[in-house]
C-alpha cells in the first residue's frame, strides 16, 4: 500500500484510480498524518434481470376474445 500526500492525490487522481481498478491501494496523508485510504470496491456479481420471479405464459401470443378487442376498440360497454 501506497501513501501519497493530499497535493499528489489531487494530481495524480486518475492514474491512482487505474491502479486501484487493477487491485492497488493508496493511503493518503495530511501533514504526514493518514486520513483516508483509497482502495477497490468488492467487485459485484452477476445479477438476474428482473426483482420478481416472473413467467410468461404460453397464452400471451393467443388472440384476445371479442369482447376484449371491443373493449380496446372503444365498443364495449
Amino acid at each position: 500500500m501506497k501513501t501519497v500526500k493530499v497535493a499528489e492525490a489531487k494530481a495524480r487522481l486518475s492514474a491512482m484510480l487505474a491502479e486501484v481498478e487493477a487491485g492497488g491501494e493508496f493511503v493518503i496523508a495530511r501533514g504526514g498524518t493518514p486520513v483516508a485510504r483509497l482502495v477497490p470496491l468488492a467487485a459485484r456479481g452477476e445479477r438476474e434481470l428482473g426483482f420478481v420471479p416472473f413467467h410468461v405464459p404460453e397464452s400471451l401470443d393467443d388472440p384476445l376474445p371479442e369482447s376484449e378487442l371491443a373493449a380496446w376498440e372503444g365498443d364495449g360497454e
